[in-house]
């Protein structure tokens, strides 16, 4: 485990808190090992998945002639739902992947699309990124802090909404509609 991973899996340590987490790894061809604690359920029946492994290395241009090992962005990845999902990890695991398999640069108001159930049974097929409640992690200068970003699971119908108005729009949707976005069996909002 790198510095930067042990200070991530530190920080959502404290910052989530509760029991022990469990820890499952997944490894892609060329890439290192990500992992994705799952903290809970909580009191309230939340289950908070978390990846380390994805702020190991700054997020950059993967065309560039020279990388930067040092400066640029990093994130990490959160998903909370009531109750916890079977099969989520792996797709968890692919999103953290993605900025060195793809090149794929992690902020808020993303919309990455995996094109298939994020878990076995569910029409979530693609996310929204967003803030997380939990803070950036400083990192020792120059390196740049890693974020926290929320992960919510949207539908093929949402998903093509974001593309169309942005992520805000259907933040607005869902708060006009009281959807609960950490209800893992929520219909889609109508659009």
């Amino acid at each position: 485990m790198t510095e930067v991973s042990a200070a991530v899996e530190s920080h959502l340590r404290e910052s989530i808190g509760g029991e022990e987490p469990t820890r499952a790894s997944v490894t892609f061809l060329g890439a290192q090992a990500v992992d994705v604690l799952r903290f809970g359920p909580n009191q309230e029946r939340m289950v908070h998945y978390a990846t380390v492994g994805c702020s190991r290395h700054p997020m950059g241009d993967p065309d560039a002639m020279l990388t930067d090992s040092v400066h640029g962005p990093r994130a990490e990845l959160v998903l909370s739902v009531r109750g916890g999902v079977d099969g989520v990890l792996r797709s968890l695991s692919v999103l953290a992947a993605a900025p060195v398999v793809e090149g794929l640069i992690l902020q808020p108001d993303a919309l990455v699309d995996l094109r298939e159930p994020l878990w076995e049974g569910t029409a979530f097929t693609a996310v929204v990124l967003g803030p997380s409640v939990i803070p950036a992690l400083e990192l020792a200068a120059p390196m740049d802090p890693v974020a926290f970003l929320e992960v919510v699971p949207v539908t093929g119908t949402e998903a093509a909404w974001v593309r169309l108005r942005g992520a805000q729009a259907l933040r607005d949707a869902w708060a006009d509609a009281g959807v609960d976005i950490r209800d893992p069996g929520r219909s889609a909002v109508t659009l």
